[in-house]
């Protein structure tokens, strides 16, 4: 080895412990979202967009969501059609 070139050194382990931060992390989150927030409430608000983002589609805005859904892109949902 050159003298100008460095040791080469082992690889070394390293671990890093992000309990206590995910734990302040987390605690922090619950606080903003409130007493009030009721998740329950906040899936089925979801469901009801996703149903009248979906719905009165004309056959081919249909034919694409069926695409889109066999693809994975869109979730399967009921009958795998978008709402009537």
């Amino acid at each position: 080895m050159a003298p100008h070139e460095p040791a080469a050194s082992a690889p070394v382990d390293f671990a890093l412990d992000l309990t206590p931060h995910e734990t302040l992390r987390r605690a922090h989150m619950m606080e903003a979202l409130g007493p009030d927030w009721n998740p329950v409430e906040v899936l089925l608000g979801e469901e009801a967009a996703y149903d009248l983002l979906y719905s009165g589609l004309d056959p081919e805005q249909q034919q694409i969501h069926d695409t889109l859904v066999a693809a994975g892109i869109l979730p399967a949902r009921g009958d795998h059609r978008a709402t009537p």
